[in-house]
């Protein structure tokens, strides 16, 4: 009977192990999936239309960096040219001392588009009111940080 039962122990051991490499050969697989990239281009003439500068210009000087840096291990010369586009930033109402900011737009690459979008909670600050052009750079700062995120992980 303890024979028995030390190679049933055994066995579930042994198949717990290899679920467990599989889980793991399984995400590594997924880390390194997705599409090759050649060069990373944002668009955000919509953006401009829509809220103008510097909320615009921020994106644009902000997004394509830290995509580049986000998705360095994908860049390679066989890739494709990733195309993102951003539609729409609305920073939130400051409600209890925080709020909600959202980005979204479209991603392209090789002739498929995704919708993006992200959100942000912003923490406001007592010097907020005084230096509001500042603490919107951060707001969009942080917003494009979440993209950015999300767009390496999902594409």
């Amino acid at each position: 009977m303890y024979t028995l039962g030390l190679i049933r122990l055994v066995a579930i051991a042994a198949c717990s192990a290899f679920a467990l490499l599989a889980a793991v050969a399984c995400q590594n697989a997924l880390a390194q999936s997705g599409l090759p990239i050649r060069n990373i281009q944002v668009n955000v003439a919509p953006l401009r239309v829509s809220v103008g500068d510097p909320t615009a210009s921020w994106v644009q000087q902000g997004l394509p960096d830290q995509l580049a840096q986000a998705l360095a291990g994908r860049m390679t010369a066989q890739g494709g040219t990733l195309v993102v586009r951003i539609d729409y930033v609305a920073l939130g109402p400051i409600k209890d001392s925080s709020a909600w900011d959202n980005i979204s737009g479209v991603a392209m690459i090789g002739g498929v588009q995704w919708p993006v979008r992200a959100s942000a909670k912003y923490q406001a600050s007592a010097i907020d009111q005084a230096m509001f052009e500042e603490s919107n750079h951060r707001r969009v700062t942080q917003l494009v940080q979440a993209l950015t995120y999300w767009l390496a992980r999902d594409l």
